[in-house]
């Protein structure tokens, strides 16, 4: 099919009507580019951007597809067969306006859907399926770690690493698809039926998007259309869905009421619980922090609902050290927990992983924080340091306002780096404390990204545990 752009001005142009229309050429777009390539569908493609960036290489991977770049106001976009909306295409951009509640006149199946509306209608597997503000990348990575070590051929993807539509390739075997879903992605997936769906939690974001929260809570609830079971957060009603499913189980950080996955005290030390059950000791979970112990809680309720036995579930908590530069766990140096959060880029990341490690410590916290604030407010941090802390180190172009913010609440140490903030934990920790890389802070003044922030962490704490252990 050729396609001859924008005709003169004022014109549109139609899209046929035997055509679909995949809207974005990032990397999931690309990836919708592919999946209906195998399928024989005939598609065309459109970015708003006149250079998307890859484009020369989409050109020889697909030659004869159409390509138009620029407004979307250009095209009369209604007769298509559909339109495929790469996640990072708003629905509400110029040139979609009204497209998202309207159906095809001839089958009457939504005009617009997205990547994983097309997973849905080749997927031959059960799907489980993790969404919510915070922590879904931790959640569906254990879920798929305790699949995989059940024996169940698993495919693991969607928002995080591979996309959906690439996993029916890789993983064609597949017995079980456990997929990160974001907003974008479900507030253009009509039906999911998910075997498990679970929403973690609900806080400001993306509301550039969703234009409030009640938009973005509501986008994030698609993860339960057609689900046959749901895990939501007993803490947070935000998560809960608004009209039954055939099953549905809540975890908390209390202890549990009936039917709940919780926490307990038992024998003078917590537990992860469900109901009256015991599970496992918190303190046998690698992951730290209470936060950690919520994600373990939601991952074994979706286990469970997937048949995985439980002494494997518990045996991979026990080992799962984190995602790199997400409240890792690095070592335990001299009794002193060392945890790499570098991902924690803004006030808010920094407060829930205070928050969540505080109150698990015998010991006091070591908080190393600084960076590029870009302007934000540190006041926040100010009150659960001063519950938590021991000392914040601080480093970087805005250790001065955040000692600011801190002054009367915490003992602070300014230094010039992160190294120095490293060597100043290593001397003021005791044995029973967390030293956390969780800076509030962008890393740009001194690293390349919060990568780069976070290997420079890792690679120093390993050093001291080899000389430790050498006697060095």
């Amino acid at each position: 099919m050729h396609f001859d752009g924008v005709g003169e001005a004022g014109d549109r142009v139609r899209i046929p009507e035997s055509i679909t229309l995949v809207v974005g050429l990032g990397i999931s777009g690309r990836a919708i580019c592919r999946h209906l390539a195998r399928q024989g569908i005939p598609f065309m493609v459109a970015d708003t951007r006149q250079e998307p960036p890859g484009l020369s290489a989409f050109r020889e991977a697909h030659p004869g597809v159409a390509v138009h770049c620029g407004p979307l106001t250009a095209l009369d976009l209604a007769p298509a067969k559909e339109i495929v909306l790469s996640p990072g295409v708003d629905p509400s951009t110029p040139g979609l306006e009204g497209l998202v509640d309207r159906c095809h006149p001839t089958t009457g199946e939504p005009l617009l859907v997205g990547e994983i509306a097309l997973f849905v209608r080749t997927c031959h597997a059960p799907i489980a399926a993790i969404t919510g503000s915070n922590a879904k990348s931790t959640v569906t990575t254990l879920l798929g770690e305790m699949a995989r070590e059940a024996g169940v051929r698993v495919a693991v993807g969607g928002n995080l690493g591979t996309p959906a539509l690439d996993l029916l390739v890789e993983k064609p075997d597949a017995e079980l698809f456990v997929l990160e879903l974001s907003s974008f992605q479900l507030e253009t997936t009509p039906w999911l039926g998910a075997e498990a769906a679970a929403f973690l939690n609900l806080s400001e974001d993306h509301l550039d998007r969703h234009r409030d929260m009640a938009g973005y809570r509501a986008a994030k609830l698609g993860i339960f259309r057609g689900a046959r079971h749901g895990v939501t957060n007993a803490e947070d009603p935000m998560t809960w869905p608004e009209t039954p499913l055939p099953a549905q189980d809540r975890f908390t950080t209390r202890a549990p009421q009936a039917g709940e996955w919780g926490i307990a005290r038992r024998d003078g030390e917590d537990w992860l619980m469900h109901d009256e059950v015991p599970l496992m000791p918190a303190q046998a979970l690698r992951l730290a922090g209470r936060h950690n112990q919520a994600n373990a809680l939601a991952a074994l309720a979706m286990g469970k609902r997937l048949g995985l036995p439980l002494d494997i579930m518990t045996a991979v908590l026990e080992r799962f050290p984190g995602l790199p530069h997400r409240g890792e766990t690095v070592a335990v140096l001299d009794g002193v927990r060392w945890i790499n959060d570098s991902k924690g880029t803004n006030v808010g990341a920094t407060l829930a992983a205070i928050a969540g490690l505080g109150p698990t410590l015998e010991g006091r916290l070591v908080l190393l924080a600084g960076g590029v604030g870009k302007g934000a407010d540190f006041t926040p941090l100010a009150a659960p340091l001063a519950r938590y802390a021991r000392e914040a180190v601080l480093f970087g172009a805005d250790a001065e306002r955040l000692e600011a913010a801190f002054h009367g609440e915490v003992a602070v140490t300014r230094v010039t780096d992160l190294e120095a903030a490293m060597w100043r934990a290593r001397q003021v920790a005791r044995p029973g404390d967390c030293v956390l890389l969780s800076p509030a802070c962008a890393s740009l003044d001194q690293f390349a990204d919060y990568r780069a922030r976070g290997e420079a962490f890792r690679d120093w704490v390993k050093r001291q545990r080899r000389e430790v252990m050498h006697g060095g």
